[in-house]
């Protein structure tokens, strides 16, 4: 029995030492279309698609800055022509303001429409007393003076409701 079980115990070790079929260690073509994509490869692609971001975020902010200073350059544009057509329209104001408030336009308005005419009576008043008859003489030369550039503001008025008058006539 001695020879069987010793026959028995060295088929058993063969056995064991035997490696099984269903592990199989080896490295062919088959292996590497199993192993799948390599690292190396993965972080080129990566570093690929990084750079691809970077360059179209920055195109992105380029025409984002384009476009807001067209809008701004417009936009300015339209404030400059606003601007002028203000000008405009004040010059034009101001030269309307000049006819509209001319007196001599006021004074043939009013002559013409409402028949008003200047008061030709003018009356004086002496504050003086009997007293005062010195100071009398020399007011009534100051007088005499103020009289003839009053006369001439009345020319000047006479001659202004002259020229209104003509139109009607």
């Amino acid at each position: 029995m001695d020879v069987a079980e010793r026959s028995r115990e060295r088929r058993d070790e063969r056995v064991e030492q035997r490696p099984s079929f269903s592990v199989v260690t080896g490295g062919g073509l088959d292996a590497r279309a199993r192993a799948g994509v390599s690292p190396q490869f993965l972080h080129r692609v990566r570093t690929v698609v990084v750079c691809a971001l970077v360059f179209l975020a920055l195109g992105a902010c380029r025409v984002a800055l384009s476009t807001a200073t067209v809008s701004t350059l417009q936009a300015n544009s339209a404030l400059r022509s606003q601007i002028k057509e203000a000008q405009t329209l004040n010059e034009d104001l101001q030269v309307e303001k000049s006819v509209l408030s001319s007196s001599s336009r006021i004074s043939r308005i009013a002559t013409q429409n409402y028949g008003m005419t200047l008061s030709t009576n003018r009356e004086v008043v002496d504050l003086s007393s009997a007293s005062d008859s010195a100071a009398t003489a020399s007011t009534d030369a100051t007088s005499a003076s103020a009289s003839a550039s009053s006369a001439d503001g009345d020319a000047a008025q006479s001659v202004t409701n002259t020229d209104t008058a003509s139109p009607e006539a």
